[in-house]
């Protein structure tokens, strides 16, 4: 039987105001929480659109475990070599086999092996193929590898997410929500021993809209102009989950919601 492993998932990180606030709480959260694991959704995290080399690595440095990706992962043309050559960052498995990068990946600690996959949603999202399906090849592909599974859905439609997390129900041990930047209520433990929720949030700006200079935003919906969005600085919070695993594998015990102010980070 195995001793219980904790996790602790945080959503997408919004440019250089959500690294820093990552980089500022986790210590305390490492404390707080003892995850064994970090795993971060890093596709805003250069300026709000994409990543770069410089940025995962400063997230890695960091203590970040796995960073997953989304619909931006391509914004940024120098991530591409980085996405074939570094294992622990992973872009949606259901993109193209000819785009870069790859949708998994294995981390392990302590003897317990983690298994992260990215998904991408298919309704109002760009993914090559369907989500469902090359889910099911993924997780064929660790099995009997790992001991647990973490599922990161980047996807825009709610129902999408919910329905992938009863898919998966008693497949894997977390499925996770990413993309609309916005917290949910619903994070519980399915009937299977999966943990799920629908969104995570995004760790960045509170005080914009989604990451946006709030006022920017604004005049765009009002105006139906194009206008230039830059990244808010104001009101950093993190958003993530600790998912604690149950002694057998695929399961978890529970998942626990974290919005944690980021006073004084600028």
């Amino acid at each position: 039987m195995q001793s219980q492993t904790t996790i602790l998932f945080v959503g997408d990180i919004v440019g250089g105001i959500g690294r820093r606030t990552l980089i500022a709480l986790l210590p305390a959260l490492r404390e707080r929480h003892a995850p064994d694991f970090v795993v971060v959704n890093g596709e805003n995290a250069a300026g709000g659109l994409g990543i770069t080399p410089k940025n995962a690595d400063q997230l890695f440095e960091a203590g970040v475990d796995v960073i997953t990706l989304g619909n931006h992962t391509y914004r940024h043309r120098e991530i591409y070599q980085y996405l074939d050559a570094i294992d622990p960052i992973i872009r949606p498995t259901n993109f193209l086999r000819s785009q870069p990068g790859h949708g998994w990946c294995v981390v392990e600690r302590d003897g317990v092996r983690l298994g992260v996959v990215s998904v991408s949603g298919n309704l109002f999202m760009n993914a090559g193929r369907p989500a469902f399906t090359e889910a099911d090849a993924a997780l064929a592909a660790l099995r009997g590898s790992v001991d647990h599974v973490l599922v990161d859905v980047h996807a825009e439609a709610t129902s999408e997410k919910v329905g992938m997390g009863w898919y998966l129900d008693g497949r894997v041990t977390a499925v996770v929500g990413t993309h609309t930047h916005i917290p949910t209520a619903d994070a519980r433990v399915l009937p299977g021993g999966t943990a799920y929720i629908t969104d995570v949030g995004m760790t960045g700006p509170r005080g914009g809209v989604i990451g946006v200079k709030r006022e920017q935003a604004v005049e765009a919906m009002v105006t139906r102009m194009p206008i230039r969005f830059t990244t808010s600085t104001e009101d950093p919070w993190l958003n993530g989950v600790v998912i604690r695993t149950a002694a057998e594998p695929m399961r978890a015990e529970s998942i626990e919601q974290m919005l944690e102010p980021a006073p004084g980070i600028t």
